[in-house]
């Protein structure tokens, strides 16, 4: 499966860039679902549980009955502390601390991994190079060097080639500042990097003293598709960033975690670029409820994703595909002769599927989430069959 092309796909895929909030259009208005209101969505279009502002509201006041919500201070105490210390343990980092994005989260630690050094070897695929406004050169003087052209990732020898080479190529030294790693990759259909690399490439660092972080925003789908766990891949790794809305909940933020040093410089570096917001206990509080037993719904998502598409496989008219070396991303394949539109607004309507439109060969994206556990299999073959006529 060829790269996504990221700016393509936001622009065919209304649905994903909505809001986190209210993850609709018109495939997915309350008012035209005609079956049992109480009847649950689920969600093929994004990586978790998507909430609309009044669903987020009633889901803060059950967490708030069941473990009191204690409000923080720019970022301090409260609720967004337990989520801090939470998120130091489950990576078996020194510290941990509240950002109001991944974007901020990745480009300060890679800022401050780096100290004084320019360059920061990064793959050609990642969030880092292609989607952060060219932050790292334009506000930290950090000079992005791409590897792996179109691909999930590089290999050690790969960077150890392009480091050494380095000698020959420039004139100036201005040294290796650090290396980032996106795992997995949004732009190559969720992509992982393999864990045998990813330890090549550590070890290579750690004898040339080189910082390395992970963009780990969606560090638990690598986790639950691959089978290592998180500690496993973060051990490698001087910080990581985990995001708090693709698949917690949250309407917005993201953890660093990382050695004491490094943590403790961040308050600062977030007042300084506008990131210091008087309070987020409100995301804080759904991120921590959901991170209770991510691991195991990602698990029985993924077990149950197997046992459906083996059955959709089973259909004629349908077809999925799974992407190699991939994660919770699959192809499903329409009949050239259906409307892909109508097929999606009658899933919604009548079953409450709610699905990505199909490009333009009629095959749609589907994101495997915990919400495919909220209907049996047999629920969804029904929907698939009865929305092709």
């Amino acid at each position: 499966m060829d790269s996504i092309n990221r700016r393509s796909f936001l622009k065919t895929s209304g649905i994903v860039m909505l809001p986190a909030l209210i993850p609709f259009n018109s495939v997915l208005a309350n008012e035209n679902f005609t079956g049992d209101p109480a009847t649950p969505m689920v969600n093929f279009y994004s990586d978790g549980v998507s909430f609309k502002a009044l669903e987020y509201i009633n889901e803060l006041q059950k967490i708030n009955i069941s473990h009191p919500i204690k409000r923080d201070q720019y970022a301090s105490g409260g609720v967004v502390e337990e989520l801090e210390k939470k998120f130091a343990e489950l990576t078996g980092k020194e510290k941990a601390i509240f950002m109001p994005s991944g974007t901020m989260a990745n480009q300060l630690a890679i800022s401050v991994l780096s100290e004084e050094k320019t360059k920061i070897f990064v793959q050609d695929t990642s969030h880092v190079y292609r989607d952060e406004a060219d932050a790292a050169q334009s506000v930290f003087n950090k000079r992005l060097m791409p590897l792996a052209k179109d691909r999930t990732y590089f290999t050690a020898a790969e960077l150890q080639k392009a480091i050494d080479n380095l000698e020959e190529e420039e004139v100036f030294e201005s040294g290796i500042g650090a290396i980032s790693i996106e795992n997995p990759v949004r732009r190559t259909n969720g992509g992982i990097v393999p864990i045998e690399e990813i330890r090549k490439i550590s070890a290579y660092c750690k004898s040339k003293n080189i910082k390395m972080h992970l963009d780990g925003a969606r560090l638990y789908i690598a986790s639950a598709w691959s089978g290592v766990s998180i500690k496993d891949y973060t051990a490698n790794f001087d910080t990581v960033y985990i995001s708090l809305y693709k698949y917690l909940g949250a309407g917005a933020g993201a953890i660093l975690c990382g050695d004491k040093a490094v943590i403790d410089k961040m308050p600062h570096l977030i007042k300084i670029h506008g990131g210091n917001m008087a309070e987020n206990w409100f995301n804080a509080a759904m991120a921590l409820h959901k991170l209770n037993g991510v691991d195991t719904r990602f698990a029985d998502a993924k077990k149950r994703s197997v046992e459906l598409f083996a059955e959709i496989n089973k259909m004629p008219q349908l077809k999925i595909t799974e992407i190699s070396g991939g994660s919770n991303i699959y192809m499903l394949q329409l009949p050239k002769n259906i409307s892909g539109e109508k097929f999606c607004t009658k899933m919604f309507e009548s079953f409450k599927i709610a699905l990505n439109y199909p490009n333009e060969e009629n095959e749609i994206e589907l994101l495997v989430n915990e919400t495919i556990l909220y209907q049996n299999v047999t629920y969804i073959i029904d929907a698939l069959k009865k929305s092709l006529v």
